[in-house]
């Protein structure tokens, strides 16, 4: 019943797979393998990207998990085994000169890889950064009740009802100030979690200085600085 008819689609992207190898070794190479087992059937696509080609980063089983693969210049035909199963990519001419492994196919195709400046990756990285996250609305309600639940619990019967996070003065003015109720504004102004911020969100609309949930848009603010100034002395007259 919580789960929606459409789901999104999740691209996962690992810019350097030999670090984390390297790191945590077995376990990450556990999860790898139960991605790409599942993922393929619920919409998550997984890319995995190695400038260390060798058997320790891209062991078995990652590799029989990956259906495409795609080559760039490497320095040894051992290298391009590993990537491809056969010899090849050694002998390409860099810049973006590539060797493709297509789902299903044991047949190789040479590609061109398309240059992108920095100047491009970075017009593409501003965009984003100015765009509001689009999270799961199940997904978040139900972090959020967890939340709620687990800091109520904590706080111990009725007499926790009115605690608030030690930042929920600051993260209201910041609110007020922007004027728009948002968790990721949040996070970016106090440096915390999304949790931490959804829960300072979900108490702003118990207080009534933000509106209901409102999908991926930023809440609405529905209060105003001497409303919320009014509003901090009668907690602190206990009213």
């Amino acid at each position: 019943q919580a789960i929606p008819e459409r789901m999104p689609y999740i691209v996962i992207i690992a810019d350097e797979m030999a670090d984390m190898i390297m790191t945590s070794g077995k376990d990450v190479e556990g999860y790898i393998i139960r991605l790409a087992q599942k993922s393929r059937a619920v919409g998550i696509h997984l890319v995995l990207a190695t400038q260390k080609p060798t058997v320790d980063v891209i062991t078995g089983l990652i590799k029989s998990n990956l259906p495409a693969r795609i080559s760039f210049q490497v320095s040894s035909r051992t290298d391009s085994r590993v990537v491809l199963d056969e010899s090849g990519a050694e002998r390409l001419l860099g810049n973006g000169d590539m060797l493709y492994l297509a789902p299903g196919t044991s047949t190789l195709s040479r590609a061109q890889g398309a240059y992108v400046s920095d100047e491009e990756v970075n017009t593409v990285i501003d965009f984003f950064s100015d765009c509001e996250p689009q999270y799961s609305e199940e997904i978040a309600k139900a972090t959020a009740a967890a939340a709620n639940a687990a800091a109520a619990s904590a706080a111990g019967g009725e007499g926790g009802a009115r605690e608030r996070d030690a930042m929920y003065v600051q993260a209201v003015e910041i609110v007020l100030r922007e004027g728009r109720g948002s968790c990721s504004l949040l996070q970016r102004a106090l440096g915390v979690g999304y949790g931490r911020a959804a829960r300072m969100v979900d108490h702003m609309a118990e207080d009534g200085i933000v509106g209901d949930y409102n999908g991926s848009k930023s809440r609405e603010v529905i209060c105003s600085f001497e409303e919320w100034e009014a509003m901090q002395e009668r907690f602190c007259a206990g009213v």
